[in-house]
């Protein structure tokens, strides 16, 4: 990302890391509110074949959980304590290590997929990429994947700007395909629309586990949750409701290593 002389790209690149990182805080309501991964995408994103599956900066284990119902031998890299303490609770049989994108310290060619879930924007890109090849084995396959919220309804988009108020750094981050050396092929692209159900109650939550909330100062972040309640006590589609749909696209991204 380029800069403007005189700008700070310092601090930019520090708030990132604190983003990154804040989720030790948050990793229950993480956990509890954060939306799943529908099982096509999860499929789409796993090569024929596969058995043995890196689910890389797995946090809570959203993505693990469904890896292992769908049958695959997972083994689920964390860097967060916090955050690994709670995909323990919710999957105690799988092997949860502490590691990063760029060091998992696992063996040479061990595994025939890695999925990256909701965190490539997080990582040293070329650092990752030259790990994830390592641990490859030859024509396993890579995927980044993302589940991004469709601000085409009124009440999302109105949810979205509320909670990106006054973040810097939101606009920075991408979510598209991952930049990938030559040591894999072509990156191929799906889209996957689905939706969670949940207590409107709970969007404060969810509100609550995004990282530019959880680095906010207590009164900074109480405006901006009373904000969501204030929007789930007075819009059309959410007041009243024992329950609502969250409409979400799961955007992948799958690129196999060359042979």
């Amino acid at each position: 990302m380029s800069t403007d002389e005189g700008s700070t790209p310092d601090r930019r690149t520090d708030d990132r890391a604190a983003r990154a990182s804040s989720f030790d805080a948050g990793a229950s309501v993480y956990r509890e509110v954060r939306p799943s991964y529908p099982d096509e995408a999860v499929r789409w994103s796993v090569p024929d074949g596969a058995r043995d599956v890196l689910d890389l900066a797995a946090g809570t284990g959203k993505l693990t959980e469904r890896l292992v119902a769908l049958g695959y031998t997972v083994v689920a890299v964390e860097p967060s304590d916090a955050m690994r303490a709670e995909l323990t609770v919710l999957l105690p049989s799988v092997d949860a290590r502490r590691g990063t994108a760029e060091h998992t310290d696992l063996p040479d060619s061990c595994v025939d997929a890695v999925t990256v879930a909701q965190a490539w924007h997080w990582v040293d890109p070329p650092a990752a990429a030259a790990e994830i090849a390592r641990v490859l084995r030859p024509g396993g396959q890579l995927a980044a994947i993302w589940n991004i919220r469709d601000d085409s309804v009124d009440w999302v988009a109105r949810w979205t700007e509320i909670v990106h108020r006054g973040d810097e750094l939101g606009g920075g981050l991408r979510y598209d395909a991952p930049d990938l050396p030559e040591l894999f092929g072509d990156v191929e692209h799906a889209t996957f629309h689905w939706a969670q159900t949940m207590r409107p109650a709970d969007l404060r939550l969810l509100a609550a586990s995004r990282s530019h909330l959880i680095l906010l100062p207590d009164d900074e972040r109480a405006v901006l949750l009373d904000a969501v309640d204030e929007l789930v006590a007075t819009h059309p589609d959410l007041r009243g409701r024992d329950l609502v749909d969250v409409p979400y696209r799961t955007e992948c991204y799958r690129a196999r290593l060359r042979a």
